[in-house]
């Protein structure tokens, strides 16, 4: 009798469960219809007074205007044929070397050299030499090496960022003519990345001296991967790359590697030379061919969106704000999700190719921005294999978690001052830290909170939507000051959001509704 109570119960609420989802599912569904009508009303009305506005583009005649106003996604929507057209020949090529003469790590090295230094000439022009120069000596054994290892690194990071990649005529007039062969890529940009393969190659060849910490077999255990018989990411990173292969070879074509050298995926020493002795397996032909199509329907999206909605332009042009706070948090809103699209179309792309290659990088942005409703998972997916490299060469050397509340700052002035000299840039990230701090603290508490019946779990459900609400609309804010609007601007930002129609927008029941849905 107990157990057939105990089934009618527990089949009620899977029935309430589903029809509370329903009902979820509709209110969302009617959000983004008002919100996909405000953006093209605002984009239909305002687009006179917007700039980087375009016409032309794949899917739209001539005449509908498409806004490339912001600059990064201009430059790679503009060189993508050529792009193309440069990697298909390189992995063709690549490939056809390791296949047709059996190469392992050192020949694959010196061939993934030779088409990554053509791909640098093209790129950087005479100035490829400033970045050839800049060799990396290793002192595995050193006492200090890791102050010594990152002093290096950030004197250099800076010294580029300030003379602006340097000039020729600086060591002589009669050098200065090379400072007219600049190629389409100015160097010190990416030097960024090749900064953190240095700090990469540096930790992994120092630690190689020691013994491992990273218990393979209890990972093989768990991992569905490893069990399928492939080799997922987390065993190329930390298991430790036999000595013969810290080649002078290996490293530099490590550092210069074409399909990963102007953005990413960050990937670590020890995956890439592993993968360089033997191509990784994790995907097969069938799924990296898919993993194509899918980025040619993200482009697809993208064309779609820039076409009909001018987020971007609104923010870089200032005309937020003459909007009422409503639009802003809608434009907010966009400008979030448009620079979602854009870094995973970048980034997919040169990672694809790399999987030709048949080196595996991590994969950035895993989870869709809009399935991110707290700040944590927000920057563990967005650019998920800088985080990766983040974790293993600072937050763990740091103290881990033990140090948690001082490690953000830390990790967020570096990313800041990473991406560039910039006080926006700052503002962002310690606009970021100082949301973070609340949320570790509810996180915390809520994990210690146990909710007890109906009315508890409806409560605590309540809560984590309101609490999701709020991180959507921090990031708004950070994303917004740090890569758009700076921080001259912060004040007028947080006053409009601080009105009383914009602290009602915060709380709105849709945005509510749309985070209790993804915490669901």
């Amino acid at each position: 009798m107990n157990n057939n109570n105990n089934k009618s119960k527990s089949g009620l609420k899977q029935k309430q469960k589903k029809v509370e989802l329903l009902l979820l599912i509709l209110y969302v569904i009617g959000f983004y219809t008002f919100c996909i009508r405000r953006s093209l009303h605002l984009s239909r009305g305002h687009f006179s007074k917007l700039y980087g506005l375009r016409g032309g583009g794949w899917l739209f005649p001539p005449s509908r205007l498409n806004d490339v106003s912001d600059a990064q996604w201009r430059n790679f929507r503009a060189n993508l044929p050529i792009l193309s057209l440069v990697f298909g020949v390189f992995t063709m090529l690549a490939n056809i070397c390791r296949k047709s003469f059996h190469f392992r790590a050192r020949g694959m090295s010196i061939i993934w050299l030779f088409l990554s230094l053509i791909y640098l000439s093209y790129l950087h022009g005479a100035w490829s030499v400033f970045l050839s120069i800049l060799l990396l000596t290793i002192f595995a054994h050193a006492k200090y090496f890791a102050f010594l290892l990152w002093i290096f690194n950030l004197v250099f990071l800076f010294c580029n960022r300030v003379y602006q990649g340097y000039s020729f005529s600086k060591f002589g007039q009669r050098w200065a003519y090379l400072d007219n062969f600049r190629g389409t890529f100015r160097w010190h940009i990416c030097f960024n990345f090749v900064v953190l393969r240095m700090i990469s190659f540096g930790y992994d060849y120092h630690w190689a001296h020691r013994d491992s910490c990273f218990d393979q077999e209890k990972h093989m255990q768990r991992c569905h991967i490893c069990k399928s018989g492939k080799i997922c990411y987390q065993i190329l990173q930390e298991k430790n790359v036999h000595m013969n292969d810290f080649t002078f070879t290996t490293y530099l074509s490590y550092l210069v590697y074409a399909p990963l050298y102007i953005a990413g995926p960050i990937i670590s020493f020890n995956a890439f030379a592993s993968q360089l002795d033997l191509p990784q397996n994790h995907y097969s032909i069938i799924e990296v061919t898919w993993y194509g199509l899918r980025w040619i329907f993200g482009l697809s999206l993208m064309e779609l969106m820039t076409h009909l909605f001018y987020f971007n332009a609104f923010a870089a042009s200032g005309s937020w704000k003459m909007l009422s706070p409503m639009d802003i948090f809608i434009i907010g809103y966009g400008v979030i999700n448009f620079m979602w699209l854009k870094f995973f179309l970048i980034w997919r792309y040169f990672r694809f190719w790399s999987l030709i290659a048949g080196i595996e990088a991590p994969e950035n942005m895993p989870k869709c921005v809009n399935n991110c409703y707290n700040l944590e998972s927000f920057w563990k997916s967005w650019h998920a294999s800088f985080n990766k490299w983040i974790v293993r060469y600072m937050y763990i050397p740091l103290g881990g978690s033990q140090r948690k509340l001082l490690n953000i700052w830390v990790i967020f002035t570096f990313v800041a001052v990473w991406h560039d000299l910039e006080w926006k840039l700052l503002s962002w990230a310690w606009l970021t830290c100082l949301f973070f701090v609340p949320e570790m603290l509810v996180k915390s508490a809520a994990n210690a909170f146990q909710a007890e019946g109906a009315l508890g779990g409806f409560v605590f459900r309540e809560l984590s939507a309101a609490a999701g609400a709020i991180t959507i609309t921090c990031l708004m804010v950070a994303n917004l000051v740090g890569y758009v609007i700076g921080p001259s601007s912060i004040n007028l930002l947080i006053s409009r959001f601080l009105s009383k129609e914009g602290v009602c927008y915060t709380f709105h029941p849709d945005k509510s509704v749309l985070c209790y849905l993804v915490a669901a």
